[in-house]
């Protein structure tokens, strides 16, 4: 069901604190906690003695103790202490997941831990990059991850779905280009001498007609990058208003998932009522593709079965995802049935 040799978004960086947080990925209860120093852990959120969640209990030092007997769990997920006598049994341990924090994002290895390789995780630094401002946002959606993959991967749905913040007919009327480097797929669309939408009108100032452009970058099957912006007719990409969007895609089971979300723009990057504007139109973005999705879901649960899918030439993009996730969730079944395992190989992002 899940891709799990592959660092998932986990959460918000300050959203981890001393006190233990839970989070569900791929089915996995997880609980995120920091040491003294600092230092993000995650480890498995169930207690060895009689699996009550970590995540309702304490922590001790650099330890995690549950709220149920106290057994106690340093950060390697060994436990350290039993209240109820000296001796500590050999099973008394968690599993540990590791860890990469990155540009403001904890990133967590679901998979086998000797493949967790940290060089393995996207370029997100445009969250932190001061030249940038950055708008975040995140969200529970009520829908498999499958059908936010696709949503990013066709953009022609802002053409319905978001008419009154980044959506235009103009944008089903153009192609698109797709090109596949390893497991990253990349679907480019160019839409010439257009107007800005509504979102970007505003918060830009821009009025007339212009280039708009935008790329979605997938990293199967954790993370899109969508590389952005408008420009002035005939001009290079570079010259113009750029938008990094950020779209973490986190399974929680098969009919839920967490969306962690981040706007950069090098425009009016110290304009703090064009960050509330964005703030307040990409939530509206958002809500409306929460509500879709979770229709599309119940849509899906309720199909007949051998009833599938009519993909478009706008699906391109979707149909080469699907292929390489398909290959690697085969790769993982293979592996775990005797043969080697592997990890998804890193891949460098577009500037």
């Amino acid at each position: 069901m899940y891709v799990l040799n592959t660092w998932y978004v986990a959460a918000w960086s300050n959203e981890v604190t001393r006190k233990p947080v839970r989070r569900v990925i791929c089915e996995q209860p997880i609980v995120l906690f920091r040491t003294q120093d600092g230092e993000a852990v995650a480890l498995a959120d169930r207690c060895a003695h009689r699996a009550f969640p970590l995540s309702e209990g304490r922590t001790i030092g650099d330890s995690v103790e549950c709220g149920y007997h106290g057994f106690t769990y340093g950060p390697d997920g060994a436990c350290t202490k039993v209240p109820a006598q000296t001796t500590i049994p050999e099973r008394a341990r968690v599993r540990k997941y590791p860890l990469v924090e990155k540009d403001g994002w904890i990133w967590a290895w679901t998979g086998d831990a000797e493949l967790a390789d940290p060089a393995d995780v996207p370029d997100t630094h445009w969250m932190v990059d001061p030249e940038w401002a950055t708008v975040t946002h995140s969200y529970l959606f009520k829908c498999r991850a499958d059908l936010i993959h696709d949503n990013l991967l066709d953009l022609t749905h802002e053409s319905f779905l978001h008419k009154t913040t980044v959506g235009d007919d103009y944008i089903y009327e153009h192609g698109i280009t797709v090109e596949v480097e390893g497991n990253v797929v990349s679907v480019d669309r160019l839409m010439p001498s257009v107007e800005a939408p509504p979102l970007y009108a505003e918060t830009m100032d821009a009025r007339g007609l212009f280039d708009r452009f935008h790329c979605t970058e997938f990293f199967v099957p954790n993370l899109h990058v969508l590389h952005s912006g408008i420009t002035g007719e005939g001009r290079s990409r570079e010259e113009g208003y750029l938008i990094k969007v950020l779209n973490g895609i986190t399974p929680i089971d098969q009919h839920n998932s967490w969306y962690y979300y981040a706007f950069s723009r090098n425009f009016a990057v110290r304009d703090a009522q064009a960050t509330e504007d964005l703030k307040t139109g990409l939530a509206t973005v958002l809500d409306e593709d929460a509500s879709a999705l979770e229709a599309q879901e119940i849509g899906m649960q309720t199909r007949p079965a051998g009833e599938f899918d009519v993909l478009i030439a706008q699906d391109g993009g979707v149909a080469k995802a699907r292929r390489i996730l398909a290959a690697l969730l085969k790769q993982e079944q293979a592996a775990r049935e005797g043969a080697p395992a592997a990890r998804i190989p890193a891949a460098a992002g577009r500037a």
